[in-house]
């Protein structure tokens, strides 16, 4: 069970955590009722990180869940085995998948001290988390590239059209803001291109499973070897 060394996070709510795990979750992580102990600007950031984090990503982390959690211990076992060194526990918990379920609670305010974590390291930690559990803030620049792209093909063949029909005030400058903007968008397609490359290699230097085995059923020797 992880838990923040400043105690904000009650040790009492591990009970109600046990309590669950034995119903069979494998993994029972703690979800803050309301987050009024966090100031105005770190609850709406927060928001926004969580909205943001499971709209590119495929791999969807709760709400307002930090490391407070009970994991048996075969996903003990299963994230010990990742070979991954920058790890992004969160989205590492939620790869992993097993039976997961929620157990609330209030979290008390601080009572010594005050938090290092400020907002350059939370915004480090938000920039880890995106890039580590997707590879869409890659992809996103073959769409930008391709819209800008077409977006100059439709300008050209307006401007075509106008000046065969009314005439060009001013000569040339239609054209070059075409061929600027035609070619810029190729060049964000071809940037997109490379992304999908780095993408995946990404994906393949992680080295994760291709699937995790919860349970072995019908054969007593694999099933001791699961229990050992």
């Amino acid at each position: 069970v992880p838990i923040d060394v400043d105690m904000q996070d009650p040790p009492e709510v591990i009970g109600p955590m046990l309590d669950t795990w034995r119903q069979g979750y494998e993994v029972v992580y703690g979800v803050r009722r309301n987050r009024m102990t966090d100031s105005l600007p770190k609850r709406l950031t927060a928001d926004l990180y969580y909205r943001a984090h499971n709209w590119l990503s495929m791999d969807k982390i709760p709400e307002h869940a930090g490391d407070f959690r009970l994991l048996d211990r075969q996903v003990v076992e299963v994230i010990k085995r990742m070979p991954e060194r920058n790890r992004f526990m969160k989205g590492l918990f939620a790869w992993s998948g097993f039976r997961q379920t929620a157990v609330e609670y209030d979290r008390a305010e601080r009572e010594v001290g005050s938090t290092k974590f400020n907002y350059w390291k939370l915004w480090t930690l938000a920039i880890d988390g995106i890039t580590s559990a997707s590879t869409a803030p890659l992809r996103v620049w073959s769409y930008l590239g391709a819209i800008i792209a077409v977006v100059a093909l439709v300008y050209a063949v307006f401007i075509g059209v106008r000046t065969i029909l009314l005439g060009n005030d001013v000569a040339g400058y239609p054209s070059l803001m075409v061929a600027i903007l035609f070619l810029g968008g190729v060049q964000l397609l071809s940037l997109g291109i490379l992304g999908e490359y780095v993408g995946r290699i990404l994906v393949e230097t992680k080295h994760r499973p291709i699937y995790i085995v919860r349970q072995r059923v019908g054969c007593a020797e694999a099933a001791e070897k699961d229990l050992g």
